[in-house]
């Protein structure tokens, strides 16, 4: 009678739970935006003859349940723990967890990547700088992949062949390698990008080479809020919140910064701190991605201009060379079509520097 009785309240409960998760689904408020992994989620498709010959229908419905189902933090969580705890996963997500730190694994080189890269940057050097006199350097900034996958033996590009490629086909800049200076400490735990307040030998090793004074002295400011970067929610597993400081001084405070949008201008600041609580804490450093940002120091030390082609890692760096800099042009060329680049930016022999993460070169097709 007692296992009976055990039996009916088993096939209750899974009567329960096979009714109650449609039903939550149904009811449910859809959210948007996933803000732990950082990412925009699906949006219910239109059913329609086309999408259902060509399969795509079924393919995002299914995403589209996948993203909305409910208790989907949980369940990400349960799952992650189960693969790396019984299972002996080594990544969850694209992730792997090393010395504390998380690090999307990048492999192998995708060559039509990098051949595509190497292509827009030599239509803009030909177009808008080889005429003009400009002295160009380019600077690759290495992932977390290059400190530590070959002491675990995880996958990884080929840095090495990954390096020798650019500095053979861009021949027309002088190349900087930052892996001189830089350390895995100089990143953060959670995030993909660096640290501003370890990069004050990377600014003095580009102005070195370029010939810019970007010594300074510096406050280190402090963000009493925990920063928990992008890997933080896509790798699932709790992690311990980091610490976020910038580096100011009167200077930097006294930039003008204005965005160009379109045909309209915007007023910015170096530093945002009311970015930090938005969906990506790191937009505190020039208040996020730009298609063309303009930093103008009226107290600089001398009248040389730089324009930055970039990514996002150069938001946090490029604040520490405006001692010398009266003008710097940042353009974001994953945001702005790179062949009208001269309807909003005058170019006459200003420096130029071409800094770009490993990731988004093995990427490139973003660039546009």
């Amino acid at each position: 009678m007692k296992e009976r009785k055990k039996q009916g309240l088993a096939v209750i409960l899974i009567f329960i739970l096979l009714f109650s998760i449609p039903l939550l689904f149904l009811f449910t408020k859809k959210e948007e935006y996933s803000t732990s992994e950082r990412r925009v989620l699906k949006e219910l498709p239109k059913l329609s003859f086309t999408t259902i010959k060509k399969g795509e229908f079924g393919r995002d419905m299914e995403e589209y349940f996948l993203d909305h189902f409910p208790f989907r933090e949980g369940f990400r969580t349960l799952k992650a723990a189960v693969s790396t705890g019984i299972f002996g996963t080594k990544t969850e997500n694209g992730l792997y967890e090393k010395e504390g730190y998380l690090v999307k694994m990048e492999y192998p080189i995708h060559q039509e990547m990098i051949e595509y890269a190497v292509n827009k940057f030599e239509n803009i050097y030909e177009s808008f700088l080889k005429e003009k006199g400009s002295q160009c350097y380019f600077a690759i900034i290495p992932d977390k992949n290059y400190f530590l996958a070959d002491k675990y033996n995880m996958l990884s590009i080929d840095y090495e062949e990954f390096y020798r490629f650019f500095q053979e086909e861009i021949s027309w800049a002088e190349h900087i390698d930052l892996r001189e200076v830089l350390t895995l400490e100089d990143y953060y735990k959670t995030d993909t990008h660096w640290r501003q307040e370890r990069l004050e030998k990377v600014a003095f090793l580009l102005g070195e080479k370029m010939g810019a004074d970007t010594k300074a002295v510096y406050k280190k400011k402090k963000i009493e809020m925990p920063f928990y970067g992008v890997y933080a929610g896509q790798w699932s597993l709790p992690v311990e919140g980091e610490t976020m400081y910038y580096l100011t001084n009167s200077v930097i405070e006294d930039c003008k910064v204005t965005s160009i949008e379109g045909k309209k201008n915007r007023e910015q600041k170096i530093y945002h701190e009311e970015k930090f609580t938005g969906k990506d804490p790191y937009d505190l450093f020039l208040s996020g991605p730009q298609a063309i940002q303009i930093i103008e120091n009226s107290r600089a030390t001398s009248k040389k201009e730089l324009i930055v082609f970039r990514d996002s890692f150069a938001s946090s760096l490029i604040p520490l060379f405006v001692k010398d800099y009266a003008k710097i042009t940042l353009l974001d060329i994953r945001y702005v079509q790179s062949n009208i680049l001269d309807h909003y930016v005058e170019f006459k022999g200003q420096d130029i520097l071409f800094l770009y993460s490993s990731f988004i070169l093995n990427q490139a097709k973003a660039l546009r």
